[in-house]
């Protein structure tokens, strides 16, 4: 499908259907993201922001749903449905559906039996007219940042706090700011920021940097340096905070599933961007930064 082909939620649904048509299919399904105009990460990201768990669970959760009616419904063996969805062993297949349903495959087949079925999701334009957003578009011509690199699975987004707050305990996020050279951090900005999907190392993960911009003196020895392209930006602030690390992920949940959508605009390639910094009232805020393109 080719980028702008058809609106976010539309290529949404067309990779649920995809997914349903091709459940028992592993090498079908490592492949989802071939009926969107998107990147293996950049939709494994979209999704995990809208649906607020991984792709990878979703699917798991579907495939012991469906084997869970299959025991209900017939008389298929345990090993032939841990075949069927991917698993290495019965056993494995055992514990994991014990897992989502509470009881073994064996008990499933009983009458009466309460089991915990994840239906397909289909998605929708929130509305939400109680709650406002705060947003702007930006043009930004291109800049290079520079700072500390890890590299992630696609189905561990909720890991990425854990990575500033091991930076912020052994000490690499203060030298991290000593290194940008600035007294003052400008316009009200913390100094430093972080950058995801600038380059893409693997089909199954993807980076994150948590970074300063490159400005003269700045001191990048031992530091990753990213090029971010020039390219047009909707941007998303938070309310007042009363500390960072708060607003993040509700404001790249809200601007994919509730402002994208209707917007006119389109995601464009290129990696996403989070700030921090202080308003006028000296008070914390965040903002996430996402390439567009209009439609």
């Amino acid at each position: 499908m080719k980028q702008g082909s058809a609106d976010i939620l539309t290529q949404l649904n067309l990779a649920m259907e995809y997914i349903e048509a091709h459940i028992d299919d592993e090498m079908a399904l490592a492949d989802v993201s071939g009926v969107t105009s998107y990147s293996p990460y950049h939709f494994g990201r979209l999704f995990y922001y809208i649906a607020d768990m991984p792709l990878s669970e979703y699917i798991r959760k579907r495939k012991l749903s469906l084997a869970a009616m299959k025991l209900q419904n017939g008389s298929d063996k345990v090993i032939d449905l841990a075949v069927m969805y991917g698993y290495d062993s019965a056993d494995s297949f055992s514990r994991a559906f014990a897992r989502q349903h509470g009881v073994t495959p064996s008990a499933a087949r009983q009458t009466g039996v309460k089991l915990t079925i994840f239906p397909p999701l289909t998605f929708q334009i929130k509305i939400k007219g109680v709650q406002a957003m705060n947003w702007r578009i930006e043009e930004k011509e291109a800049f290079e940042v520079f700072g500390i690199e890890r590299i992630f699975n696609n189905d561990e987004t909720s890991k990425v706090p854990g990575f500033w707050t091991e930076i912020q305990q052994n000490g690499e996020q203060e030298k991290l700011f000593y290194a940008t050279n600035e007294v003052m951090p400008e316009k009200g900005e913390m100094g430093l920021r972080a950058v995801c999907g600038y380059c893409e190392p693997g089909d199954n993960s993807f980076p994150y940097m948590i970074c300063a911009l490159r400005k003269p003196g700045s001191n990048t020895d031992g530091y990753k340096i990213a090029q971010i392209p020039k390219t047009t930006w909707a941007v998303f602030r938070s309310e007042p905070l009363p500390h960072y690390g708060i607003a993040i992920p509700e404001l790249f949940s809200r601007a994919y599933s509730e402002w994208l959508p209707s917007s006119g605009y389109d995601k464009a390639i290129g990696p996403d961007m989070e700030t921090y910094g202080l308003d006028d009232n000296g008070k914390c805020y965040e903002e996430v930064w996402i390439p567009v393109r209009k439609k």
